[in-house]
């Protein structure tokens, strides 16, 4: 079981799209390292499952810190991932959780309070999206209300930058995953290291 004070979960960087191929995805998420990310989630969704696995194979050669995949265990087990992470609506995380060696991570997606009992078996939740555009950002409450009720680390994600980390933390989070604002910043490694730091 992860603890909620695991440095893995500090930083989350998730990848966004292949647009400088998977090169230059590996080269985004190694300067994401060297500011500080603690942890890449593998999420291109238009891309083919032969080229998810190139790029996982890519990223766990060559980064230091845990890579797992969004959604698809084939890929994940494929790679070589440290786990996966699972959205609503795709396997449940118990049948995961069973084919997969004790020592590779399940995290889950949670945006309302129904998705709580498909989070239940995860080692750590995603809770988001906390700021956005329309009515399901969760705002700072609902952030908090979710990971009470999860009981698991937790991750915010959505409009995070580091004005929001110390809001965010007291909400009782223990990280936040981050999409465009680390990988498609003109200096990810910059963009890690605001965030870090404003742990």
């Amino acid at each position: 079981m992860i603890e909620h004070d695991d440095p893995r979960l500090r930083l989350c960087v998730v990848t966004d799209d292949l647009r400088d191929g998977v090169l230059g995805l590996v080269d985004r998420v190694r300067a994401a390292e060297r500011g500080g990310a603690s942890m890449v989630l593998l999420r291109l969704k238009h891309a083919d499952a032969r080229t998810l696995v190139e790029a996982g194979r890519s990223l766990v050669a060559a980064v230091g810190i845990p890579v797992l995949v969004s959604d698809r265990l084939d890929v994940a087990l494929a790679c070589g991932a440290a786990g996966v992470h699972l959205s609503v609506g795709s396997m449940p995380v118990v049948a995961v959780r069973s084919q997969l060696p004790a020592s590779m991570l399940v995290g889950a997606s949670v945006s309302v309070d129904r998705d709580v009992a498909f989070a239940r078996e995860a080692d750590f939740v995603t809770i988001g999206p906390v700021h956005g555009a329309g009515a399901s950002s969760l705002g700072l409450g609902g952030l908090s209300r979710l990971t009470a009720a999860c009981g698991r680390p937790a991750l915010a994600i959505g409009g995070m930058d580091a004005s929001q980390v110390p809001l965010v933390r007291a909400a009782g989070v223990s990280g936040v995953a981050v999409i465009g604002g680390v990988l498609a910043a003109t200096d990810p490694a910059l963009a890690a290291a605001a965030l870090v730091r404003a742990f």
